[in-house]
Formats: C-alpha cells, sequence, structure tokens
C-alpha cells in the first residue's frame, strides 16, 4: 500500500526512533528498570527498602507500556471522527492490517474479547445458532460466555488437544444436521485459538488449519481464528501471517500484548463481513472518536515489533531448559511444547501448591541478596491444572530472564532445605 504524508502524519523523527536495530528499539519501547515494580498485588509483601531489588513481570504480555517512540506517534497522529469513517490514522491501520491478513478488510476494535464476540455475533447472524469451540479456549473459559450473554448463541465444545488443536473427527460429529429440525440449533461457526494460550503458547499447525477449513466448508461452516497472539505464531513457523490466516474466513490480532501497543485489536475479513461488523462494534460500545491517537500506536505495533518477538520466544526456552537443569529437580517442563513465548511447568512436589510457589517468588527472602548478588521478585500466575505459567514480552531482557533463573534456583534450593529440616 503507497503511504502518504496525509494518510499518516507520523514525523520523520518518530519513524527513527523505532527503526533502529533492536537493542535501540527495546531503549525506546520501554523496559521496567532496576527496581520499579508494577502495582501490588494481594501477594505481595512489603521488602527492605535498603535492599537492590529487581522486578521481572512475567505474568502476561499485556503488561508491556509504550515506550518514546510509540507516545511520540500518539501525540502526532492525525484524527478524525472514526464512526463517521473520517480518521485518516485508523483507516490507513485497518488497510494495513487487512494487508497483512491476507483479507480483504479490517476493523478496528478496542479488545481481543470484542473482536471475538464481534466475530461470533456477525458470524451467527440468528439468535440460538451455535459455534463450535474448543473447551480449553480463551473464547469459552475467558470471555464471560458472552456470546450466550450477548449475542444469543449457544457453544457446544470439542476437547482440545495437548497441541492446542482438536480432533476433526469430533469435530464433524458435533455439526448438527437436519436444520431446520427444531429441537436443534444450527451449526454456524467453528473457532480456534493460535497459538493456544492454556496449552502454552502452542503453535497450530498449517495442516491442521487446512484440514479443518476444508471439513469447515463441506458443511458450509465458517472459521473464526482468535488470533491473539498470531503473530507469535507467523515467528515461530517463519512463514507471513496471511499463510496462517488463508486457512479462516475472519481473524481477531491483538496489538496490545507482544507489540506493545496500549490498546486495541484487529479484526479481519471480507468486505460484507466487516461492514456488519462495523454496526456490531457499535451496538457493543466500542465506536471511538478520535480513535487515531490509539491507531498510531497499531501502526508502530505491525510495522516495528512483529521481528522482535522472536526475541521472546529465545528467552522463554533459555528459561525452560533452565529449569529442566535446576538442582534440586523440583520443575517439571516439556521443552517440546515451547514454542514461542509462553513456560508452562508444574511444580514436582505435591505439597508445594502453584499459589504458595508464586508466592515465594513475588517476595525477597532472608538472606537471597547476599546469595544472589540483589533480591529478585519474579511475578507469575497460578495456572490451569496445577501448573505455572510465565509469559514472556518486550518488557523483559535476556538479564531479566537469567535473574528469573537464579531466582528459581534459590527457591528451589530454599525449599529442599526447608523440607529437609522438616524430617
Amino acid at each position: 500500500m503507497k503511504m502518504t504524508a496525509k494518510t499518516l502524519r507520523i514525523s520523520a523523527q518518530a519513524i527513527l526512533l523505532f527503526g533502529n536495530h533492536n537493542a535501540k528499539q527495546v531503549a525506546h519501547y520501554g523496559r521496567p528498570t532496576l527496581g520499579k515494580s508494577p502495582p501490588a498485588r494481594h501477594y505481595y509483601t512489603a521488602q527492605d527498602s535498603s535492599v537492590s531489588v529487581r522486578t521481572v513481570d512475567l505474568r502476561s504480555d499485556t503488561v508491556t507500556k509504550p515506550g518514546p517512540a510509540m507516545r511520540q506517534a500518539m501525540a502526532i497522529a492525525e484524527v478524525g471522527d472514526d464512526v463517521f469513517g473520517e480518521d485518516p490514522t485508523v483507516k490507513d491501520l485497518q488497510q494495513r492490517a487487512a494487508d497483512i491478513c491476507g483479507m480483504e478488510a479490517a476493523l478496528f476494535v478496542p479488545s481481543g474479547t470484542m473482536s471475538n464476540l464481534i466475530a461470533v455475533m456477525v458470524h451467527c447472524r440468528e439468535r440460538g445458532d451455535e459455534m463450535i469451540v474448543g473447551d480449553l479456549s480463551h473464547l469459552h473459559v475467558y470471555e464471560q460466555g458472552g456470546s450466550a450473554q450477548l449475542a444469543g448463541v449457544h457453544s457446544t465444545m470439542v476437547t482440545n488437544l495437548p497441541d492446542g488443536t482438536f480432533d476433526l473427527g469430533q469435530l464433524e460429529s458435533k455439526i448438527r444436521h437436519g436444520y431446520p429440525d427444531p429441537h436443534y440449533p444450527r451449526s454456524r461457526l467453528v473457532c480456534v485459538e493460535n497459538t493456544h494460550n492454556i496449552m502454552g503458547g502452542r503453535v497450530l499447525p498449517l495442516s491442521f488449519l487446512q484440514e479443518l477449513r476444508s471439513v469447515a466448508e463441506r458443511y458450509g461452516l465458517a472459521v473464526h481464528m482468535d488470533g491473539a497472539r498470531v503473530m507469535n505464531a507467523a515467528r515461530a513457523q517463519g512463514v507471513s501471517p496471511s499463510v496462517i490466516t488463508q486457512h479462516c474466513h475472519t481473524v481477531s490480532v491483538c496489538l496490545s500484548k507482544g507489540l506493545g501497543a496500549p490498546v486495541g485489536t484487529m479484526l479481519a475479513g471480507p468486505k460484507d463481513f466487516i461492514q456488519r461488523a462495523v454496526c456490531a462494534r457499535k451496538a457493543l460500545g466500542g465506536g471511538l472518536r478520535q480513535a487515531g491517537i490509539l491507531a498510531a500506536a497499531g501502526t508502530i505495533a505491525l510495522t516495528a515489533m512483529v521481528d522482535r518477538l522472536e526475541e521472546d520466544h529465545r528467552h522463554a526456552k533459555i528459561f525452560a531448559q533452565a529449569l529442566l537443569e535446576c538442582d534440586p529437580p523440583l520443575y517439571q517442563v516439556d521443552m517440546a511444547a515451547v514454542e514461542t513465548n509462553i513456560v508452562r511447568f508444574y511444580l514436582r512436589d505435591p505439597l508445594l501448591t502453584p499459589g504458595e510457589f508464586c508466592e515465594r517468588l513475588a517476595a525477597v527472602a532472608e538472606g537471597e541478596a547476599r546469595a544472589l548478588g540483589q533480591g529478585t521478585r519474579v511475578l507469575m500466575f497460578p495456572h490451569v491444572g496445577g501448573s505455572v505459567r510465565a509469559c514472556w514480552h518486550l518488557g523483559v531482557t535476556e538479564e531479566d530472564t537469567q535473574s528469573a533463573v537464579s531466582k528459581l534456583r534459590f527457591v528451589a534450593q530454599q525449599y529442599a532445605k526447608e523440607r529437609h529440616r522438616a524430617r
């Protein structure tokens, strides 16, 4: 797409800020600095202020913050009323996202949850229609059942496999036949998630997506991809995003996770789909006015922040390998499952709960600064099935990763000593 100063008012100075090599780029886009901590949560404990403390926030890639270049682009963005279709920066972002995804059109939406809900509302046009989703998908588990609450759409489940896929034979068995039989809803939509969050950032194989699209079209169903982290999938597979999204009818792409924007998701699909999506977005309260301020950040996210996702993947693998090699052996992790920026691991000792473990990581223990040279607070969440999840992003450097590794080794050693004394 040809770019002009009229369509995108981002100055040469702003472009220079984010166009340099990775090290300088990361400095502009924001890192947590030594001693700075995110807002307190209930399990954080007060620390001795005289101790040097590093905080490594691995809770989620949603904690990223826009750096100076992104803030500058936002400050100088040309804006208009986007509900009237008059914001040039939004229009440029939407066209750019459509081109990246290989779709006819795209729509800027405030959040991924709203984007997925809009997709369900447009694909399932009648109340009582049915969609088929994975039982551990984000859309089913973490979005408050909005498809039923707000869209009147029924869900039926297929079982997510460890790699984030599901059995296509089981999918076929869930498809309703004989419409309009008054006893059953009408199957309209199949949803997939790529990468798959609960399964630890797993990348869906291209062969699976191709076969899924074939099955869906055989029965007249649409395929929607919750691609909140599809850019991570593309970098992991070494392909352009359109190679992945060609196998679905519509896709949601989050701008505010690893890509570092403060707000926003792109919903891409056919032109007629996006036209109806505009109406659904308005009904859900997602019509924004001078949204170019946010779209400018999204433009930088899509143009300057995708390639660096490989850095997050590398750091995640370094961390996971260190867990395997930890002495004493407290941690269990499947290295084959570490494909992108998420590490999901387990504790070998059932007496140590994921919740207690996360509390230990978030606190600076007595003697820790002396043993490690500094205190380190590593923030993680207990996760599904008794696991713990760690998530890498642009706010976590390789040095942060090594500090996190040292902290987990220290926790394992201290816990082993406690268990030995208790015997």
